[in-house]
């Protein structure tokens, strides 16, 4: 595994083509079986790697679950090229994200069938997913300051208040899903997201 930097202070990191076999096969295992039914030997065999292989990458199913998910993010965050330099484009960029990563199979799976498991690889600890998005809205978030669409406030902060109302919303969305539809859920997490922000 090497690092890349796509976004400025946005450190990613890239994965060979051994690793992105097994990260391949740990996203089909996640996604049709879930956190639960990810084994070491289960995950060789699927990749069609040894199991000295895996762990010379990881040191166990639960390292493996998380890298998972963090190439998972990377890859949501390669659909955004540039960082957003004003408000309404952070707004529109945060609802695009979340509609991506609801949409993304392996979360989706998570968030509907093991809320559990994506509240203790998301929510319980900042990791390196969590540092990655953090990172991005922050890049965004002092350039939308410069442009002056956004208040003057610690872009980390202000960062770290937009992952936890993201976060919050996505894990919620299917509990809430009978008193608010879609276009609504939408616009009220962009007005949060919005005022948020608002200088």
């Amino acid at each position: 595994m090497t690092k890349r930097q796509a976004i400025p202070g946005v450190v990613l990191p890239t994965w060979d083509a051994t690793q992105t076999r097994i990260l391949d096969a740990a996203d089909a295992l996640i996604a049709t079986r879930g956190v639960r039914g990810m084994t070491i030997a289960e995950l060789a065999r699927r990749s069609g790697v040894s199991r000295p292989t895996v762990y010379r990458n990881w040191s166990d199913a639960d390292d493996v679950v998380r890298a998972a998910l963090l190439r998972r993010v990377a890859l949501i965050l390669d659909r955004f090229p540039a960082p957003a330099t004003t408000r309404a484009a952070i707004v529109d960029d945060v609802l695009r994200f979340a509609a991506l990563f609801r949409s993304d199979h392996v979360y989706r799976h998570l968030l509907t069938e093991e809320p559990e498991a994506f509240t203790r690889y998301t929510l319980e600890r900042v990791g390196s997913s969590q540092r990655a998005i953090l990172g991005w809205l922050a890049v965004a978030i002092r350039a939308a300051q410069h442009d002056g669409s956004v208040r003057g406030d610690d872009p980390q902060a202000m960062a770290v208040m937009l992952l936890l109302v993201a976060q919050s919303a996505l894990l919620s969305h299917g509990t809430v899903s009978e008193l608010i539809d879609e276009s609504s859920f939408e616009r009220e997490l962009r007005a949060a997201v919005e005022g948020l922000l608002r200088p």
